[in-house]
């Protein structure tokens, strides 16, 4: 989905070029396909392949899957969740700040 969203769409192929480990084309195209049967990504013909093409913004995509994970790893405790995010030390004070403002933002939200 990545590669789907930088490009705008993208062929079997070029989904492979852009991914950093190598996957067989067959992987690929059985990837894509699934995506397709959930109504993530569409395709359409150019030439002998298929460009496919995202269909649902990235952010949607994120909040369904952050929920998923939430349920399935962290017992869908979004505390805990928050809290193993915030135990990654690579985190940049910056970082560390602008997820602070996003908090305040929420909670003010919260309260209204």
């Amino acid at each position: 989905m990545a590669v789907l969203w930088k490009t705008g769409g993208a062929t079997v192929s070029e989904v492979r070029e852009a991914l950093d480990e190598e996957l067989a084309y067959t992987s690929v195209l059985s990837a894509l396909q699934t995506l397709e049967d959930k109504g993530y990504v569409r395709h359409e013909a150019e030439g002998r392949a298929y460009r496919y093409f995202a269909t649902v913004e990235a952010e949607v995509a994120g909040g369904s899957a952050l929920k998923r994970i939430r349920d399935a790893i962290f017992q869908g405790s979004a505390e805990r969740m928050v809290a193993q995010l915030l135990s990654d030390r690579d985190l940049s004070r910056e970082d560390l700040q602008r997820l602070r403002a996003l908090l305040a933002t929420r909670l003010k939200e919260a309260r209204e």
